[in-house]
């Protein structure tokens, strides 16, 4: 693989990594807070679709129809019964109500499915590819782009066009005002989450269908996204984008320099913008 190609397969792996970020800056931008459970709710996706897939004999895009409002409405539930009650001006009880979420999901899954991996496979898709020129652009990282781009516009529209959308960026700037033009925090609070979640699931899915995946595949996943929601700017959709690309990028071409570089390369590009522009390339630098 030439550096060329390695770019663009890097752009493509950076729609992926787009929509795991993209649940992660949405609750950050509305709610102020981290889901340390995020990449553990996504690896409960893909083993759900693995469950839909092996036991009921769906397709991987048809579990998506079933995942995807499954993991919405889980959402809203934990939102409403977990995270709410654990609101407070300290992070610190979110993230320990996170975390347990997180250690439950691991050895939940882990009890059940042991700690086999799995993959989601999608029979010819798997190795199909579209010839451009000299380059061989797989199928299906095409296909997970495009999907990336048609969620973040879907929820650039929900936050600009509708009456939920725009008290959900009410809420994001001033809870205490948007109360008292009668907005009801607490329910966009449980919207804006489960939308999180939606996202997460359709990522989970997305990701069991390119790359193995075992119970404890949660943290890693949260690694990856949070790198990317700081790199294009928290609480920035679009950035989580262009955050996605840069990682995915730099990723592979570490792997194109050494194939044990990979993952490495990501987290010193990842280090070099928090050092440059701690707010991320899209983000709004904080007054001092």
């Amino acid at each position: 693989m030439d550096l060329t190609n390695a770019v663009l397969q890097g752009v493509l792996l950076g729609g992926l990594y787009a929509i795991f970020a993209t649940g992660l800056s949405l609750v950050f931008g509305v709610m102020r807070i981290v889901n340390l459970a995020h990449g553990d709710f996504a690896t409960l996706a893909a083993f759900v679709a693995l469950v839909l897939v092996t036991g009921v004999g769906l397709p991987v895009w048809a579990t998506l129809l079933v995942v995807v409002p499954v993991l919405a409405l889980l959402g809203y539930a934990v939102q409403r019964l977990l995270l709410q009650r654990a609101l407070s001006p300290s992070p610190l009880p979110v993230l320990l109500v996170t975390f347990a979420l997180s250690i439950v999901i691991q050895n939940g899954l882990l009890e059940v499915f042991s700690s086999d991996q799995n993959r989601l496979r999608l029979g010819r898709l798997d190795t199909a590819s579209l010839h451009v020129g000299a380059f061989a652009l797989g199928v299906y990282p095409l296909l997970v782009f495009v999907v990336a781009v048609l969620i973040l516009a879907g929820l650039a529209l929900f936050l600009s066009r509708t009456r939920t959308g725009r008290a959900m960026r009410a809420t994001s700037d001033d809870r205490e005002a948007a109360q008292l033009a009668g907005v009801d925090h607490r329910h966009v609070y449980g919207v804006a989450t489960a939308l999180a979640f939606a996202t997460v699931a359709v990522a989970g899915v997305l990701s069991g269908a390119q790359t193995s995946f075992t119970p404890s595949s949660g943290p890693s996943l949260l690694i990856f996204a949070f790198e990317v929601v700081i790199i294009g700017g928290l609480g920035n959709l679009w950035g989580s984008l262009a955050g996605g690309i840069v990682l995915g990028v730099a990723q592979n071409v570490g792997a194109w320099v050494d194939p044990a570089q990979q993952v490495l390369a990501g987290h010193l590009v990842f280090l070099l913008v928090l050092a440059l522009r701690p707010q991320g390339l899209f983000g709004r630098a904080v007054p001092a």
